[in-house]
């Protein structure tokens, strides 16, 4: 070590030492950067940043090494013999191109390590390389002690680089392996400059073949050029990402139809002006509405001027709002407003009244005026409630009863409209009985192969046959056994009879189920899915379980660890409603899905809404860079076939193949012998014909 320190000290210049220093440090962030877009890409992508990462390693460690011998100053003439310099500059790209290669090559094992090995050599080889082209007017001794110290310097710190940037890890890994790499570098470099003694030699003279310093020097600036030019093409790679990125994130908070804020950008929104008025001294209203009569314009109009209609509206409502006033489209035609710092508790009152006076104004189309009328339910913060959840459903209870009086009312919150919570108390009982009196029932929705048309499996789906209620819909009680966590006992009851009736089918198909957020936080979950597979003997490949991202995001370490369970066992894994959360992108870099689906709020307005179209298109290209099958959902026309297959999706589900039906409507698919049994059909096919069809009043 001293000898080390010894020879950096006396025999080199500081200043191009420092050089040295800044290109190998910057050098290493750039390769290290563009490798990390290796282990992001696929086929030729992958290739293109394998080929440019390797150049930029090669080049940095090649430029750190002759910079270095730059800065040495030993006291004879000498120079560097051309062949065998530029060959060290070679050794040094290919051999770290194929130490990335190794390390890309597969899955996270001892492979990482060999390949960093790899990279290592590769830089003690290009030393040793480039010093047996280095020629002066004396002999060379070498210590063969640090000579070899030197190999295994460059070789174990390579491994160790390559082990931090290439394994999955937080991003601190990454800032580790490029110190590592650095070490890699300047270790095996100086630990091999020590290894050196030079004995004066007056009988030998450097021949006048070889490349001066001066040369040397315009060589480097030309390396260094190649190196400015790849931080160039990651740099404008980056931003281009990072654009994309922001825009795809403003199409997912943001309604396509009438480009409002959606409901995600409503609860981002709605949370910052809590979060800024904690101390409850600004009033803060949340104001729920929706459209009457709408339905009416869209039966006797079309689909067409309703869309007109929302448009028109949303368009008149965003003109009249003031300074702390927003407002979002949830859905459909529901809308929400906010309105903050108001100084009376009246003023959300006279915002409302604005509102309602934009809204009932009539919209042309097509020669015609259509006009609507809306109800809104107003709750107000901090005297109502203090959470955005509590508010909105507040805002929600006091709308419908807004609408219980007339069009155009406005009715603000009052505890007694809680009534509605203790009947949603009393289904949450009714719920527990309903298992019991097996009130509960599987429908399936077929799953296609949209080139085919062939069933390629089925979402279950559930149903409840309340004997005084009827038929309630899951999007009214499986949010109450969400909360209540009774989820954990409806889930394990529809796992279990659905794998029990799938296991008994004569034609193997796949089938899909939800699994709620609540269920997604039971660390058990996994060992109990494998229970259920145990227990009523179906496949695990033939098992898919849908996931939301609502479902991951609250706490994602803990998600991701029960989805990596569950993949073990062989169960396929699908991320549902894709496009509706902000923070897909992420997600997908982050969880191992085996599918998306595509929400059906985006399929529906492919045809007519060009924002719509822009995230299908965008999630089926990214998917297909992730090597991950799509699956679109809301499928209920031949146009959106279209669409979808000029796209390249593969998976479709939707009215146009079938409604959900009980097991018995699907048993003439399900009983039917897999494919070579019976000449003539393919597994689960349907023929395009008699597919039933959505009827016209949906």
């Amino acid at each position: 070590m001293l000898k080390v320190l010894s020879c950096i000290a006396t025999d080199h210049s500081y200043g191009l030492l420092a050089l040295a220093a800044l290109v190998c440090v910057l050098g290493s962030i750039l390769t290290v950067r563009l490798y990390v877009r290796v282990q992001r890409s696929a086929g030729m992508q992958k290739l293109n940043w394998l080929f440019m990462s390797g150049v930029v390693g090669g080049s940095t460690i090649w430029m750190t090494h002759f910079i270095a011998m730059l800065s040495f100053n030993p006291p004879l003439a000498h120079a560097y013999e051309p062949m065998l310099t530029m060959a060290s500059l070679a050794a040094a790209i290919v051999i770290t191109i194929m130490g990335f290669l190794i390390t890309a090559a597969g899955r996270p094992s001892i492979v990482i390590e060999f390949g960093g090995c790899v990279v290592g050599a590769g830089i003690a080889i290009m030393h040793y390389t480039g010093m047996a082209g280095y020629q002066i007017a004396g002999r060379l001794e070498w210590d063969q002690s640090h000579y070899a110290a030197s190999v295994f310097l460059g070789i174990g710190f390579g491994a160790v680089a390559m082990s931090l940037i290439a394994r999955p890890g937080a991003p601190a890994r990454q800032y580790a392996g490029i110190l590592a790499l650095v070490l890699a570098i300047t270790t095996m470099h100086f630990t091999g400059m020590s290894a050196i003694t030079i004995i004066p030699d007056s009988l030998i003279v450097t021949s006048n073949d070889m490349i001066p310093e001066s040369l040397l020097t315009v060589v480097v600036a030309i390396i260094g050029l190649m190196l400015a030019l790849g931080a160039s093409t990651y740099a404008i790679d980056l931003q281009s990402t990072r654009g994309a990125a922001e825009r795809f994130r403003h199409l997912s908070l943001h309604d396509p139809l009438t480009g409002l804020p959606n409901r995600v950008a409503l609860g981002e929104k709605l949370q910052e002006i809590i979060d800024r008025h904690k101390d409850g001294t600004a009033g803060i209203a949340v104001l729920s509405f929706d459209l009457d009569r709408f339905k009416d314009v869209n039966d006797v109009h079309g689909h067409a001027a309703g869309d007109a209609v929302l448009q028109g509206v949303a368009g008149r409502m965003s003109k009249v709002l003031g300074k702390g006033e927003f407002i979002a489209r949830m859905g459909g035609d529901e809308f929400v407003a906010l309105s903050s710092n108001l100084a009376r508790y009246d003023d959300a009152t006279a915002f409302a009244s604005r509102l309602v006076e934009a809204i009932i104004q009539p919209v042309e189309w097509e020669g015609k005026k259509l006009q609507v009328g809306t109800s809104v339910g107003i709750s107000h913060y901090p005297a109502d409630a203090r959470t955005p959840q509590a508010l909105l459903a507040q805002a929600d209870l006091a709308m419908y009863r807004a609408k219980a009086v007339g069009s155009n009312a406005v009715r603000r919150y009052e505890p007694a409209m809680d009534d509605a919570a203790r009947d949603r108390s009393a289904l949450a009982m009714d719920m527990r009985q309903g298992i019991e009196r097996n009130e509960f029932e599987l429908y399936y929705q077929y799953q296609n192969n949209s080139l085919t048309r062939d069933v390629i499996g089925f979402e279950v789906l559930l149903r409840w046959h309340h004997p005084v209620r009827g038929m309630v819909p899951p999007a009214e009680f499986i949010p109450i056994a969400d909360r209540n966590g009774f989820i954990h006992e409806l889930g394990d009851w529809v796992l279990r009879t659905a794998c029990h009736q799938a296991a008994c089918w004569t034609n193997p198909l796949k089938i899909a189920v939800n699994v709620a957020p609540g269920q997604l936080t039971n660390v058990n979950l996994a060992a109990r899915v494998q229970e259920i597979l145990l227990e009523t003997g179906l496949e695990p490949c033939r098992l898919e379980l849908e996931i939301t991202e609502s479902g991951i995001i609250a706490d994602q370490q803990n998600a991701l660890r029960i989805i990596r369970q569950l993949k073990q066992l062989g169960v396929k894994i699908a991320m549902d409603d894709y496009g509706t959360g902000y923070s897909s992108l992420t997600t997908l870099q982050n969880f191992p899905f085996d599918k998306i689906k595509i929400d059906r709020a985006f399929i529906d307005g492919v045809t007519t809404s060009r924002q719509s179209a822009a995230i299908v298109r965008s999630t089926i290209i990214l998917a297909d860079s992730l090597g991950i099958p799509v699956l679109a959902e809301g499928v209920e026309c031949e146009e959106h076939m279209d669409f979808l297959l000029n796209e390249g999706c593969p998976q479709v589900q939707g009215y146009l193949f079938g409604r959900p039906m009980p097991l018995s409507e699907i048993s003439h698919v399900v009983n039917r012998p897999p494919c070579g049994e019976l000449p003539g059909h393919q597994a689960g096919g349907i023929e395009p014909e008699t597919l039933p069809m959505r009827s016209a009043v949906g």
